[in-house]
This record gives structure tokens, C-alpha cells and sequence, in this order.
């Protein structure tokens, strides 16, 4: 909602009281929204990101490269995701908004090939499609994008139409 001092405020009691690192990436993320990105950078550096749990360090290190762009230090937000995190072959909410936060660096920096095949690769690893990723590449690829879950398309019957999610047909022995 914008209040950012009352978030980081009490995300630090959290925190404190519960010795739990996965509040990091929130409290620096509003140090950025106060506008205060190297705050947000020393909170990060000032911890073993690689001893966080993936989902953290995903989240750390996208606060990261935000503050590096708030600070029009481009490469350099360009560098910090630039981990095996990202190459990892993960498919999950977090790994898709790493590879979107990479994507959109990219494009930012002018390296819109580059920017394109990693939001491919978002949307690829986004086993829910909750990251944006999807939408976005439908977008930029100008593609309407239906609702084919709504009750026009598929009365639920064995009958209805296939869905998109369901174009494979009926499921086989094949493995």
C-alpha cells in the first residue's frame, strides 16, 4: 500500500523475533521503496545469500538488482542475476519471476533478444502461470490470450471441446 516504514518496521520485528532470514528481501525491497537503495544493498550484502533457501535467494537477489538499477548502475543489476540460481532447471513461481526480473534488465540495457528468450524461459518455468510471465510474452507478441476455463468453451462434459491446457489428448501408457 505505499507505507513502507510501518512494512520494514514490521518485518524487522518478525525477523528479530523469529531468527528468520526470509523476511530480508522484503525490508531491503522497502528500503528501495523509501528511496534509500544502498540501505537496501548493504541489508543484503551483509548476509550469506548462498546459505538462503532458493526461493529467498531468488527474492534477495532480484531486491538486489533492483537497487543496482535504481542507481542506473544497469551492468551491474545485469550481473547479479547472472547466478546458477537462474540456470537452474527449477520450474516454480520463484524461478520464473528470477527469469523475469532478468529479462527485464535485459531489455532495459537494449539486449532485447537476449531479453525475450529469458522471458520465454519465464514462462516456461512457471508451472502455474501466477508470475506474469505468460501474459507478458502474449503481449509483446500480440496474442489474445481467452479464458478457455470459462463455462462457454467446456461444459465439463467427456464430450467438450479440450482445453489448452489439455491439447494432448487422452492420456497413454507411453510414460
Amino acid at each position: 500500500a505505499g507505507d513502507y516504514k510501518t512494512a520494514m518496521r514490521e518485518a524487522r520485528t518478525v525477523r528479530r523475533m523469529a531468527g528468520d532470514d526470509s523476511w530480508l528481501p522484503m525490508i531491503a525491497d522497502c528500503e528501495r521503496g523509501l528511496g534509500r537503495p544502498e540501505r537496501a544493498l548493504d541489508l543484503l550484502n551483509e548476509v550469506d545469500l548462498t546459505a538462503l533457501p532458493d526461493p529467498i535467494q531468488a527474492e534477495c537477489l532480484m531486491v538486489l538488482s533492483g537497487a543496482r538499477r535504481d542507481l542506473g548502475q544497469l551492468p551491474a543489476a545485469v550481473a547479479v542475476l547472472e547466478t546458477d540460481l537462474l540456470r537452474s532447471g527449477t520450474k516454480s513461481v520463484w524461478s520464473a519471476r528470477l527469469r523475469l526480473a532478468f529479462s527485464d534488465v535485459l531489455a532495459e540495457s537494449g539486449r532485447t533478444e537476449e531479453a525475450r528468450k529469458w522471458l520465454l524461459l519465464a514462462a516456461a518455468s512457471d508451472p502455474e502461470g501466477t508470475s506474469g510471465a505468460g501474459e507478458r510474452l502474449a503481449e509483446i507478441d500480440d496474442i489474445q490470450v481467452l479464458d478457455v476455463m470459462a463455462d462457454d468453451f467446456s461444459d465439463g462434459s467427456p464430450d467438450a471441446s479440450p482445453t489448452v491446457a489439455d491439447q494432448s489428448g487422452p492420456e497413454d501408457d507411453r510414460g
